[in-house]
């Protein structure tokens, strides 16, 4: 199944590529007896190929809209296939993990042909609701559930951020730079060994500080903590993969004239100038697709992987820094994306990989 997807690096056009996924389909048949949950709802009226509407459900992770990351991503996801579409919509944000399994219960039984659980910490209650209802669709980001009507929506996060790094590492002044993690899962971990992989590829000498961890999406004030005590350890980049916690990076660098590394959606705007590039992780596009598989009929469960080469992830435009970074370094980082893609780097996900990665460079 071909799959187009727009991503920016510099001026760079996305690329289309084929992105595989395994499993079958079941009914779209949906569940009577709606729930009374306060959910929030939009309601267009165009029907489905079925000849009703297509009712999508979405349960937001915490740190919920607003985020100008993670969550508000798979929301213009949502809004594109409303304006496409014409699909009803049902959310729900939820404030904290206990919420998440009976957040999606009540979708499936307000009767959404499809409920999309937007975020790893929502693997366990997925696992837990999916199998109940086997008439329903799910999808959830991030995380991997093998069941028939779950599909797991994936990235590689890691090649996103070794582009990141890479570009960190040709711009800092004071050759070294900081990373802001949210909580300290496997997830974000492939952020930082991504990251910090393209650091050392584009120079050995530059040092990443010791990682800082929120240990909360949520926190704007922890996360600007976090940035400053790197900013004050000599850091004048830093990088966060903390939703909406990494908006308080971002203001950290605002006010200390430094720059920040944005992640998910294109946060270049939220502090014009100071956000040297964000690290775009297209979950817009991932919803988009998945919906629109629906409505034609085409939905299998199984994994989707959303890699640099199908332009799942990569780099922001850098609109408002790109002229500070200059052609020649931009130009850098799109051969060593063209290397990724290739397959001539394979960028680590985790610390031990990321640790191998370092010892052979090293030899070289």
């Amino acid at each position: 199944m071909q799959i187009r997807m727009t991503t920016w690096f510099g001026a760079m056009v996305a690329l289309v590529a084929v992105v595989g996924c395994a499993g079958q389909s079941n009914s779209n048949s949906a569940i009577d007896n709606p729930a009374s949950r306060d959910f929030t709802s939009s309601r267009p009226g165009a029907k489905n190929a079925t000849g009703k509407q297509l009712l999508v459900g979405v349960v937001f992770d915490s740190g919920g809209l607003g985020d100008k990351s993670f969550n508000d991503s798979a929301w213009a996801g949502v809004q594109r296939c409303i304006k496409e579409f014409g699909i009803e919509e049902k959310h729900v944000e939820s404030k904290s993990e206990k919420d998440f399994e009976p957040n999606l219960t009540a979708m499936a039984d307000a009767g959404c042909d499809i409920v999309f659980a937007i975020g790893i910490t929502q693997q366990k209650a997925l696992e837990a609701v999916a199998p109940k209802y086997p008439n329903v669709k799910f999808a959830i980001v991030d995380a991997t559930v093998a069941a028939p009507n779950v599909r797991s929506l994936l990235f590689t996060e890691q090649e996103g951020s070794f582009l990141a790094g890479y570009l960190a590492a040709l711009t800092t002044k004071t050759k070294k730079l900081g990373f802001v993690g949210g909580m300290e899962i496997p997830l974000i971990k492939k952020f930082q060994a991504g990251y910090e992989a393209g650091v050392k590829t584009a120079n050995p000498e530059v040092e990443v500080l010791p990682a800082k961890y929120t240990g909360s999406w949520d926190s704007q004030d922890k996360g600007k903590v976090s940035a400053n005590i790197l900013f004050s350890s000599g850091a004048d980049i830093v990088y966060h993969a903390a939703g909406r916690a990494g908006l308080g990076v971002i203001a950290a660098a605002k006010e200390q004239g430094k720059f920040a590394i944005g992640v998910d959606s294109d946060q270049d705007e939220v502090e014009k100038g100071f956000v040297l590039t964000s690290m775009i992780k297209r979950v817009d596009e991932a919803v988009y697709q998945t919906v629109s598989d629906l409505s034609a009929g085409k939905f299998a469960s199984g994994n989707k992987v959303y890699d640099l080469k199908a332009g799942g992830v990569g780099l922001s435009e850098m609109k408002f820094t790109k002229d500070k970074i200059g052609k020649e370094t931009l130009d850098k980082v799109k051969e060593v994306s063209a290397k990724i893609i290739k397959g001539e780097i394979k960028v680590p996900t985790n610390p031990e990989e990321l640790t191998k990665y370092i010892e052979k460079l090293s030899k070289k």
